[in-house]
């Protein structure tokens, strides 16, 4: 018989001389030290930070449904099914104090060429509340859509009466000490005045510091005031007064968006509420996105973010973006590839753009760079 060796007979096994060398003191240190930075790194990337970091936010169609509801509904007059989309655009904001900003995102941020850092208190100012910040936005919101429910009607034809009441004057004008707060206008120079168009209409044609006769009633009686006008920006007269409108709606319009805020969505409720309103299939199934305030007699303003909104629209697919004109100077340079940005004035411009890039013709329009 022959013994087989045991592996603790193999010298190659000892021990000894494969244990592994115990770490020296200067190795276990910068090893405990590098670990400690780590963590701190990690706790101060999560701190806030007092800066506000505005990044692209969700889109909503217009024509489409949101949670299962339909954006917007109308009752009251036939509605038509569309192809399109018509894609309102926001911008995602942190740096509120229940949402803070925090220093990862900051300095993330600076380096994303889709994202703004500015200073918190550049976005959500220090002597308003929270709540009293929510509240404006809200408001905001629900004015959006109401001058754009009234604005779209008009544009399709509708006539939308309205009861003008007087809200106050402002400091040195014309109107300051004669017309009083809770005055209904009724007339402009002996013509009644029964929507708000009209009224902007003829202080359009009004040379500015003209006499004009407003008919009011004040207490529901009759009375007549001389104000002189005074220049408005863009043309025409203002009377320098605050004025309240309430209309009175020919079709219900009702808009459903519960997790968005501000005025920017204007132009795009509009041109949703046309596009729902017509037979024709204006956007006839492009992707087209959009942003812009809207008054109630469809003038485009300007608004924030344009350049986060950009962004956020070539994400989700559009092609095709209407931009107000007040907002074309932070556009250039800034236009993602593929997306391609028309500029508009008027919620008539502004559908007029769709029913030509509906119709494959959108090559010609106003550009930001034209």
């Amino acid at each position: 018989m022959h013994d087989e060796p045991t592996p603790a007979s193999d010298g190659l096994t000892d021990p000894a001389i494969n244990a592994p060398a115990a770490p020296s003191n200067r190795s276990l240190t910068l090893s405990v030290a590098m670990l400690a930075s780590a963590v701190l790194l990690a706790v101060l990337a999560l701190l806030p930070a007092p800066y506000a970091v505005s990044s692209p936010g969700p889109t909503r169609d217009t024509l489409g449904e949101h949670a299962g509801e339909p954006l917007i509904t109308i009752t009251g007059a036939q509605t038509y099914d569309a192809t399109g989309e018509l894609l309102l655009t926001t911008v995602s904001t942190t740096g509120r104090p229940d949402y803070p900003s925090n220093l990862l995102s900051v300095i993330t941020g600076w380096f994303q060429g889709a994202t703004a850092v500015r200073p918190a208190e550049l976005v959500f100012p220090p002597d308003i509340t929270q709540d009293e910040f929510d509240q404006s936005n809200e408001a905001a919101m629900v004015s959006s859509q109401e001058n754009a429910t009234v604005s779209a009607l008009e544009e399709l034809g509708y006539e939308v009466p309205a009861t003008m009441t007087i809200a106050g004057a402002t400091e040195d004008s014309g109107a300051a000490g004669i017309v009083q707060e809770g005055d209904v206008l009724v007339s402009m120079d002996g013509e009644p005045l029964t929507t708000y168009s009209q009224l902007v209409d003829r202080l359009f044609e009004t040379e500015p510091g003209s006499t004009v006769r407003l008919g009011v009633l004040r207490d529901g009686q009759p009375l007549d005031l001389d104000v002189v006008t005074s220049e408005r920006e863009g043309g025409g007269s203002q009377l320098g007064v605050y004025i309240d409108p309430q209309f009175d709606l020919p079709v219900d319009v009702s808009i459903k968006i519960d997790d968005i805020g501000g005025s920017s969505a204007g132009m795009m409720f509009a041109l949703g509420i046309i596009d729902k309103l017509t037979p024709e299939d204006e956007a006839n199934g492009a992707v087209i996105a959009g942003t812009g305030t809207m008054d109630a007699v469809g003038r485009v303003g300007a608004i924030g973010g344009i350049q986060q909104k950009l962004a956020g629209a070539r994400r989700d697919g559009a092609e095709w973006f209407l931009a107000p004109a007040a907002n074309c100077d932070e556009v250039v340079g800034h236009v993602p590839d593929g997306l391609r940005v028309v500029k508009v004035e008027t919620l008539h411009e502004a559908r007029e753009a769709v029913v030509a890039i509906g119709a494959g013709q959108g090559d010609d329009l106003p550009t930001c760079g034209s």
